[in-house]
């Protein structure tokens, strides 16, 4: 094969005469260039480390506070205090240094150690800074004189360009709450769904939990907060998601949809070949900590990055009893699958990205391509879809050696996989609502052999030119898969675009090596393995029903000129829908994060709460008058507000139980208050997917141009899973999952009930033409 003699630096050959030595000066000239990026991406890194390691102060300050230190010497002034001259006492004796020198030397040390001490005080008060949360409890047009010089100190204490990992050293620890506190908000939360007589049971099982227990398993959870940098995190990874031996497609792993009205190009190698380059340009970003770090919107306060660290290069590994996360220091290809066939694809060559025109060549390549899959290749990503104890022994037993290792590495090891359909999706034809369903439930499982769901995310191309992603949830929460998918959206269409014929742009070099089809020997017994993990992901993926819908009616302008936070406004029309749907209030879930400290992930909002019940029976009891219904509709929402400020800020109710639970575990203690609140079915799963950066999108001159968000499975199997995202001032999209087989649940029944809840909330309010009277 050509591209193999391409890939040999040099050949030899056995003569009389002795050895005739071939070199390829092409393939060296790959190797040294390929070898140059290796070196630059070091040196980056080594300087990032640099940078961030004495961030807020930069590098330069050194040479201020050196240059400060000799002028005062100069001026006769000793700022030492006499340490100068003491380092100088101690320095070992050296002909080849005068007095001089020897004051020079002492200076430097001494102004090294000053710089050094000046950037842990700086450090130090900056996250004292960072520790105040009292803001968030302040109305921002009243915010009070203390806090207005609390912003003016984050705003000094904060250095001058930050780099993506610049205020991880800054940021405070999360705090554990007191038992007595999440004792507390913890009955408020379950109150409305529990009748006197169950409340009254819970109330003696948190007390009895309280006197006795729980102190004991609080002493050691204090223990861990002092000692690790999150006291919630790593169990919550290992717990949560890395032990659980269910199948994770459905169960864990998310999606998320391309523009919802718009499809750049037909043609989907190009579609893949700006998408990949613009995926490759993230990563590049990243790398060079060149992304800037998150903020809470609207404000100068960071928030954790450390979850971007394993966004690329990753792959979830199967085992027995845990899995593990393996996260690879970089990775110059891409593993693609299409029609049951892997290959791996090159995305660097002598030493730079290909262009988005070469990927598409690349990616051409392999639809062009009509190759058989070899016995047990074309149905092998079922593996990662079914239950994981029969896939880490299949694993173990199959893929250790050989060439299936080979090949397995390189699925594992790359930077993303891509997954190239050949079906066709997005709002298409006489029902677009029906074929939005259809793309969501490709998104989340495909036909369950198409997809590597262990890798961090796979990246799915439609024959239409349609794209999606599915990620794995366990390495980052769903706002940092959407970060990368903002950026790859906006760069594809914005920056990168195509030409007249919908092909990608750029230059093509002939000498890049073709995509490189990768061999297996999958023996009968795999393949049996792999018919049955197939047969459960199928009967899994055949039970979900997911419906997607747009809002266009009104979205967050409107509902800001009402003075309600369009989160709350949205929660409690979810409990509306809910109530109408069942007849009843349920144990709701919204997702918050807590990444205002070090290593942060997410809280639980509690939103079924007493306010939100006492307004909903208001509202369906049909009996009470628009002023008092408006009364109660806000309380709802600004209880709902606080108990999100208060997860937010540490002073949530469920990470807390969680991680008691896990000493409890680790002690050999059992609390049936514990076991009994962490067994609680969550009935009503929610998240908004944030858009976190607007400036890459022009709503005003491309209103098209916005993305459906993204969704997940049901958490409950007689339960609901919602997600939504608040686009631009005007349009809101929802995803609803739930089971076909049970009898209580319905994704479209539920889609209309918190369609007619929305219009409901909003004709609440009396509005003049302009929307801006209030009633």
């Amino acid at each position: 094969m050509a591209e193999a003699h391409q890939a040999v630096a040099f050949q030899f050959t056995l003569t009389p005469e002795g050895i005739d030595l071939q070199l390829s000066h092409e393939a060296l000239r790959q190797i040294y260039l390929s070898g140059l990026r290796s070196w630059r991406k070091r040196l980056a890194r080594v300087k990032n480390s640099v940078i961030t390691g004495v961030y807020p102060a930069s590098p330069s300050s050194w040479l201020f506070v050196v240059i400060a230190i000799l002028a005062s010497m100069y001026s006769r002034s000793d700022p030492s205090m006499g340490l100068i001259a003491k380092i100088q006492e101690h320095l070992p004796a050296s002909s080849s240094l005068s007095f001089q020198s020897q004051t020079l030397v002492s200076a430097l040390l001494f102004s090294t150690l000053l710089w050094l001490l000046l950037i842990l005080l700086m450090r130090f008060v900056l996250k004292q800074l960072l520790s105040y949360h009292g803001w968030m409890f302040q109305q921002h047009a009243r915010m009070s004189n203390a806090t207005k010089i609390w912003v003016a100190l984050v705003r000094l204490f904060s250095g001058r360009k930050p780099l993506l990992y610049s205020y991880q050293s800054c940021l405070p620890h999360l705090p554990v709450p007191s038992i007595q506190d999440t004792m507390k908000r913890y009955l408020e939360s379950v109150r409305p769904l529990m009748d006197d007589s169950q409340f009254q049971r819970m109330t003696a099982l948190s007390k009895d939990f309280e006197r006795s227990l729980g102190p004991r398993l609080q002493w050691y959870l204090r223990l861990k907060a002092l000692w690790a940098a999150n006291y919630v995190s790593d169990w919550w990874e290992e717990y949560i998601y890395l032990r659980g031996r269910d199948p994770i497609m459905v169960n864990s792993n998310y999606y998320g949809m391309d523009f919802l009205y718009v499809t750049p190009t037909p043609i989907a190698a190009a579609r893949a070949g700006n998408t990949i380059h613009a995926f490759l340009l993230y990563r590049r970003k990243l790398n060079r900590e060149e992304l800037k770090p998150s903020m809470v919107p609207g404000t100068i306060i960071p928030l954790c990055s450390a979850q971007w660290e394993r966004m690329f290069n990753t792959c979830r590994i199967p085992g027995e009893e845990t899995d593990s996360l393996q996260h690879f220091s970089d990775s110059k290809h891409v593993a693609v699958f299409h029609r049951g066939r892997f290959w791996r694809v090159w995305v660097y060559h002598g030493g730079r990205l290909l262009s988005p025109r070469e990927i598409e060549t690349q990616i051409q390549h392999v639809l062009d391509d009509d190759s058989d899959p070899q016995p047990g290749e074309e149905k092998l990503a079922a593996l990662t879809a079914g239950e994981r104890v029969p896939w880490a022994k299949a694993r173990k037993r199959f893929f250790s050696s050989g060439r299936n290792r080979q090949s397995l590495d390189i699925i594992e090891k790359a930077a993303f996989f891509v997954s190239l359909d050949d079906g066709e999706q997005g709002m298409l034809g006489e029902d677009p609502g029906k074929s939005l369903d259809a793309y969501a439930k490709s998104l989340l499982h495909g036909n369950c052999d198409d997809r590597w769901f262990d890798k961090s995310f796979t990246f799915i191309v439609y024959s239409n030119g349609k794209i999606g992603l599915n990620a794995e949830h366990s390495w980052a929460d769903a706002p940092i898969i959407a970060h990368l998918w903002e950026f790859v959206l906006a760069t594809d269409s914005f920056q990168l675009g195509y030409s007249e014929e919908g092909h990608c742009k750029g230059a093509l070099d002939p000498s890049i090596l073709p995509p490189h089809r990768l061999s297996w020997d999958i023996p009968q017994e795999c393949q049996d393995v792999i018919s049955r993990s197939l047969s459960v992901a199928r009967s899994l993926a055949d039970d979900v029903d997911c419906h997607t819908f747009p809002f266009r009616d009104f979205g967050k302008g409107r509902i800001k000129q009402l003075r309600i936070s369009p989160d709350a406004f949205i929660q409690i029309a979810l409990q509306l829908a809910h109530y109408r749907d069942k007849g009843k209030f349920c144990l709701t879930y919204e997702a918050s994060m807590t990444r205002l400290f070090r290593e942060g992930r997410t809280e639980t909002v509690r939103s079924c709460s007493n306010e939100s019940c006492a307004f909903v029976r208001a509202m369906e009891s049909r009996e009470t008058e628009g002023a008092e219904l408006l009364r109660l509709f806000r309380l709802a929402a600004e209880r709902h507000q606080q108990l999100y400020r208060l997860a937010m800020t540490g002073s949530g109710i469920d990470r807390h139980l969680f991680c008691l639970y896990v000493v409890s575990k680790y002690l050999g203690v059992e609390s049936p208050f514990l076991r009994e609140v962490l067994s609680e079915p969550w009935r009503l799963s929610t998240s908004q997917t944030p858009v976190q950066q607007v400036e890459l999108f022009d709503l005003v001159n491309h209103p098209d141009y916005i993305s459906c968000g993204g969704g997940f499975g049901p958490v409950a199997d007689d339960g609901y899973g919602v997600s939504y995202i608040i686009v631009g001032e005007n349009l809101m999209n929802f995803h609803v999952s739930s089971k076909i087989s049970s009898p209580e649940t319905d994704s479209h029944r539920f889609g209309s009930h918190i369609r007619q809840s929305l219009l409901d909330l909003v004709s609440l309010f009396k509005l003049d033409g302009n929307s801006k009277k209030q009633l």
